[in-house]
C-alpha cells in the first residue's frame, strides 16, 4: 500500500526547507536567500501561465488566455511585494554578505530572461552568460526561435482582418519588436470601438496589465538596489542602478502605449 501522502510530503517541505545554505553567518542572509529562492517559484508560474495563454491566444481561443494573465498580474504582485520585505535589509547587513556572493547575481536569472524573451523583449546575446549550462542555454534560444506573446497577439489581429503588413507577421523571431504603425492603427481601431472588439480590447488591457506590473517590478528592484548599495557595480558585473534605470526605458508591446496618444 502506499504511503499517506502529507501535507509536507506532498509539498515536499524537507527538500524545499532545507535548500536555503547561508555562508556568512549574517543574520539577514537567511532573508536574502528565501525572497530570491520565492521570486524564483513565482517566475515558474508566471512562465507556466504564460507559455499556456500564448498557446491559447495562438488558438484564437481567448477566454482561457485572460484568466492566465490575470493570473500572472496577481503573481507579478508578489514578485513586486517581495522588495518591501529585502528593503529592510540595510547597507550595513548587506556588507556582510556581499564578499560571499563571489559573481553571482539576479542578472543570471534564467527564469528572468525566459519570461522576458516570452513576453518580447529579446536579446541573444543574453543568452551567453548560460553556456556554462547547456540545458538553459538551450532553452533560451528554443524561446528565441518562437513567437512572443505579442507575436501571437498580433498574428490574432491579422487573422480577425485587420491589416498587418506580411514582414511583421513573418518576421525574424531572434530580436526584440520593432514598432509598426499598421499594428498601432490596428489596436487604436479596437479602443475606439471597444463593443465590437470586445475580447481583443480585453487582450489589449492583459497585456498592458503585464507590461504595468513588469514595470513595476523592475522599478522596485531599481530603488532597493539604490537603498541597499547606492550606486555601487553589481555582483554580476553591471553598472548596478544605472543599468536597471536603462532597463527600465525597454518596453514589451510599445503600439499598446503609443495608441494612447493617437486615439
Amino acid at each position: 500500500m502506499a504511503s499517506e501522502v502529507t501535507y509536507s510530503s506532498y509539498l515536499d517541505l524537507d527538500r524545499i526547507l532545507s535548500a536555503q545554505h547561508p555562508s556568512s553567518g549574517a543574520h539577514d542572509e537567511l532573508l536574502f536567500i528565501i525572497v530570491h529562492q520565492a521570486s524564483e517559484l513565482w517566475l515558474k508560474l508566471c512562465l507556466h501561465e504564460l507559455n499556456a495563454a500564448r498557446a491559447e491566444i495562438a488558438a484564437d481561443d481567448l477566454r482561457p488566455a485572460f484568466k492566465m494573465l490575470s493570473r500572472v498580474a496577481r503573481a507579478q504582485n508578489q514578485l513586486i511585494s517581495s522588495w518591501d520585505v529585502l528593503s529592510t535589509m540595510t547597507p550595513a547587513d548587506y556588507s556582510q554578505i556581499r564578499p560571499h556572493l563571489a559573481s553571482s547575481s539576479g542578472f543570471q536569472s534564467a527564469q528572468y530572461r525566459l519570461m522576458e524573451f516570452l513576453l518580447g523583449g529579446r536579446n541573444p546575446d543574453m543568452v551567453t552568460m548560460h553556456e556554462a549550462t547547456p540545458g538553459v542555454a538551450a532553452a533560451l534560444r528554443a524561446e528565441l526561435a518562437r513567437p512572443s506573446l505579442y507575436d501571437e497577439a498580433v498574428r490574432l489581429l491579422a487573422r480577425r482582418s485587420f491589416a498587418i503588413p506580411e514582414p511583421v507577421l513573418v518576421r525574424e523571431h531572434q530580436r526584440g519588436w520593432t514598432p509598426s504603425p499598421e499594428v498601432e492603427a490596428a489596436w487604436a481601431a479596437i479602443y475606439r470601438d471597444p463593443e465590437q472588439y470586445w475580447d481583443l480590447y480585453e487582450l489589449a488591457e492583459k497585456l498592458v496589465d503585464l507590461e504595468y506590473h513588469f514595470q513595476r517590478w523592475r522599478f522596485g528592484h531599481l530603488k532597493t538596489v539604490e537603498r541597499i548599495i547606492g550606486f555601487k557595480r553589481g555582483t554580476g558585473g553591471t553598472a548596478g542602478v544605472a543599468y536597471l534605470g536603462g532597463v527600465l526605458k525597454q518596453v514589451f508591446f510599445p503600439e499598446l502605449l503609443s495608441v494612447r496618444t493617437a486615439i
